[in-house]
């Protein structure tokens, strides 16, 4: 981002936060206590490795555009879709740094899912969020009750006033996965509300989730701040389905036959392949075994004729 788009950012962030960001932010920071409590599962910040059988270049073409477009994408639909897939295979060959973090149940808690999403852009940029996890510690030990959108809001802020300070020629990717798990808690929307509006230029985020959005961030598709791939796209179509098929050394009319049964879910065609699959190298080692059998006839049964002499018929009594 340039340095004018930096500085209305900074002057948006500023704007609006409370004294108590801003005493965070520009003064000294207190030793954190939740980063060297708390032990995260690095499991749950490492990109997946597993890559789709098939590339799916109109969904991977799609992922590109928003990622030029817009400043988060989301992609939804229910399990089985092929979306994490997708976004591995995505990522790998987005040519930015990719920070992944896979949200499960427990991250309700906005301290907890701050600190893994954190953890994942640490793994790319090492010291990144001291200042976010010291506001949070903050926050949590005021000892007062605050609503959801005065804690959260804050806190979005400072997330996105590090992100600026991240070396601009390193653009980066942030993939969230199954954050629906998390959006019923009541800071989602106004944390992410902040959050993507003032996401930097050389930042993208990719948002997961087996359904859409809650309506206050799905609506955020109508200003350009959110471009979405809605379950509709993930499905297979023919030439995706014949690729597919083609990959296990099975024909087209299997495939056509397949995506009519599985109306191109992703994981129901996969698995309709494989077990056509398997079937066809049993039938084959069968008729190979078969064949191999009828080669090993007895010895007498391939004695041939002499050219010029014929069989003496048997003598029967009479």
């Amino acid at each position: 981002m340039r340095g004018k788009a930096k500085r209305k950012v900074k002057k948006a962030i500023d704007g609006s936060s409370p004294a108590l960001y801003r005493s965070q932010r520009d003064g000294p920071q207190s030793p954190i206590d939740m980063e060297t409590r708390m032990s995260l599962i690095t499991d749950k910040i490492t990109a997946p490795t597993d890559r789709p059988r098939v590339t799916r270049a109109r969904l991977l073409s799609a992922l590109a555009d928003g990622m030029a477009d817009c400043h988060a994408t989301v992609v939804a639909g229910r399990a089985g879709t092929g979306k994490t897939l997708l976004a591995a295979e995505f990522a790998a060959s987005s040519g930015r740094r990719v920070a992944w973090y896979k949200v499960d149940a427990p991250e309700v808690e906005l301290h907890l899912f701050l600190q893994y999403l954190i953890a994942a852009v640490r793994g790319q940029h090492s010291g990144f969020g001291r200042q976010t996890l010291a506001l949070a510690q903050t926050v949590g030990n005021s000892g007062s009750h605050q609503t959801p959108e005065a804690e959260a809001t804050p806190l979005a802020e400072s997330f996105v006033y590090e992100m600026l300070l991240l070396e601009a020629s390193e653009p980066l990717l942030l993939v969230v996965d199954d954050l629906h798990l998390v959006y019923d808690a009541e800071w989602v929307v106004p944390f992410f509300s902040r959050l993507l509006p003032l996401l930097p230029a050389e930042s993208h985020m990719l948002l997961i989730g087996r359904t859409p959005p809650p309506a206050p961030l799905w609506r955020m598709r109508s200003k350009q701040t959110l471009c979405v791939i809605e379950e509709s796209a993930l499905l297979f179509n023919t030439r995706e389905a014949t690729e597919l098929f083609a990959s296990y050394d099975l024909p087209g009319e299997q495939a056509t036959a397949a995506l009519a049964a599985t109306r191109g879910r992703a994981s129901a065609l996969h698995t309709l392949a494989r077990e056509q699959s398997a079937a066809a190298a049993e039938n084959n080692g069968a008729a190979a075994a078969t064949t191999s059998r009828g080669e090993r006839q007895p010895a007498n049964s391939r004695l041939q004729l002499v050219k010029g002499f014929a069989a003496k018929p048997s003598l029967r009594a009479t």
